[in-house]
């Protein structure tokens, strides 16, 4: 009854379950990342985390705020519950993390690896992140809202009830992808760079069709060209 009542309300497309991320009072930790580490109800506001390892750390119930992420070593990791707000940071290397009832909010990262990492009711909301390697990553129940995403690499991987609102996506590259009720009506601008033929289960608009007929004709290997 769930799904169809989702369905029900964006026509054929299943709308994901967003999360709703009620933090306790926090306690505020000033402290670096250690491998496996446990983060539980913590504020991390305003620390430079770059370079450090946190291979397979837990975070639950907690917030990071207006930290650097530079090279930070996350891989493993689960971050169940909590907000990021603000984080900043090149080359933070999340590979087959774990993101639960998460909201991203205004992030600045450039080169993120979250190859093979799990998204679950999830949202990316404001900010801008460039090559962005989301490969073998497997997404439901995701919102991309009024986001930039540069060049952001979903080859390999699952999206299912994905949607992009309000966003702008640039030479995304889609290969061997697998998209079941995602949803780009509402992005501003998008550009698909490589896997236009895995677009299969993703639901655009007729300006969207329009914008993309060259890459589909290309795909098909149709030439478009007027009688002189």
């Amino acid at each position: 009854m769930g799904d169809m009542k989702r369905k029900s309300q964006r026509g054929s497309v299943a709308k994901p379950r967003e999360p709703e991320v009620v933090l306790p009072p926090l306690e505020p930790y000033e402290g670096g990342l250690e491998p496996d580490g446990d983060y539980d109800g913590l504020e991390l506001a305003g620390l430079d985390l770059a370079g450090q390892d946190g291979a397979g750390a837990r975070f639950l119930d907690c917030a990071l705020r207006d930290c650097g992420l530079d090279g930070t070593r996350l891989t493993a990791a689960r971050v169940l519950d909590s907000v990021l707000t603000g984080v900043r940071g090149v080359g933070t290397d999340l590979a087959g993390a774990q993101l639960r009832d998460v909201e991203l909010v205004d992030a600045r990262l450039g080169g993120a690896q979250l190859h093979g990492a799990v998204f679950e009711r999830v949202r990316v909301r404001g900010g801008k992140i460039d090559y962005l390697n989301l490969r073998t990553a497997k997404l439901k129940d995701v919102v991309f809202d009024g986001c930039v995403l540069d060049e952001p690499d979903f080859g390999g991987a699952v999206l299912e009830r994905v949607e992009f609102r309000d966003c702008v996506v640039t030479r995304a590259d889609f290969s061997g992808a697998r998209l079941k009720d995602v949803d780009l009506r509402t992005v501003q601008r998008i550009e698909i760079a490589r896997g236009v033929d895995a677009l299969a289960g993703a639901v655009i608009s007729t300006a969207q069709l329009l914008d993309l007929a060259p890459v589909f004709a290309a795909q098909l290997g149709v030439r478009v060209e007027d009688a002189s």
